[in-house]
């Protein structure tokens, strides 16, 4: 086949897996965890490593931020062989349980960002693989790290939910994050909705977990609100997960 128009690379990579963060940063700490790590291509916000997990060759590739170039990421993937995809990428919390180092495993993600809405209506629910997203809350379950598994909020403007009350738009933007709270949504990122409904489509799997950086809720409710940065637990949970996969499918 020819080389794919944005991520700049064809099919001969060979991995039917992916580990898909945000930033082109963590690339290279996620490859680390595989075996045989290696670079394999960089074009636009597209970085891409290769490695091996329990036989099978596995890329891990960034996104970069936000639906449309999510969207453009597992559209080219998909096509250069590419058919289970797991987002490791970082969020805020809005349960008041979640708190900064825990992992939130999204099992669905409301759909409140535009790339998706030219794919299908938003009536349809964007919703994690179920064999993946089980895969992960057993990983978790087994390298004991604090986890919850249920529902985001899937975003487009991270200063809109910052800073609501300067966007002439901010009255809907707070009355529709204290929905969001009441329903239990329990966090909110930009990529797992765009991630899970264009799979859908496509024909792929897809689940995600994500580090909890910090809780607005918490700090706006006085209560202990540590921030953390450190992303190895949800690595971590997303490689042994994949491997899980591996070994149980064959």
């Amino acid at each position: 086949m020819e080389k794919c128009y944005h991520v700049d690379f064809d099919d001969t990579h060979g991995a039917s897996y992916a580990i898909l963060p945000g930033d082109p940063g963590r690339v290279e700490k996620i490859a680390a965890f595989l075996e045989n790590p290696r670079f394999y291509h960089r074009n636009r916000e597209y970085t891409a490593y290769l490695g091996e997990l329990a036989g099978k060759t596995v890329m891990v590739m960034s996104t970069g931020m936000g639906g449309p170039s999510t969207a453009i990421a597992v559209e080219e993937l998909f096509q250069t062989g590419v058919k289970n995809f797991i987002r490791v990428g970082t969020c805020g919390g809005m349960a008041v349980p979640v708190t900064g180092g825990d992992v939130v495993i999204a099992t669905g993600a409301i759909r409140m960002e535009g790339t998706t809405k030219e794919y299908v209506p938003i009536e349809f629910p964007a919703v994690a693989n179920i064999d993946i997203t089980n895969a992960l809350v057993e990983a978790a379950k087994n390298l004991g790290v604090r986890r919850h598994a249920g529902i985001v909020q899937c975003k487009d403007s991270f200063y809109g939910q910052h800073s609501p009350g300067r966007m002439p738009a901010g009255y809907e933007l707070r009355d529709k994050w204290e929905a969001w709270i009441k329903a239990g949504c329990l966090a909110s990122e930009m990529e797992s909705s765009t991630l899970y409904i264009v799979s859908q489509i496509l024909g792929a799997r897809a689940g995600c977990v994500l580090n909890v950086v910090w809780n607005q809720e918490r700090e706006r409710q006085g209560l202990d609100n540590p921030h953390c940065h450190d992303t190895s637990p949800a690595i971590k949970t997303a490689v042994e997960a994949l491997r899980i996969l591996i070994e149980r499918e064959g």
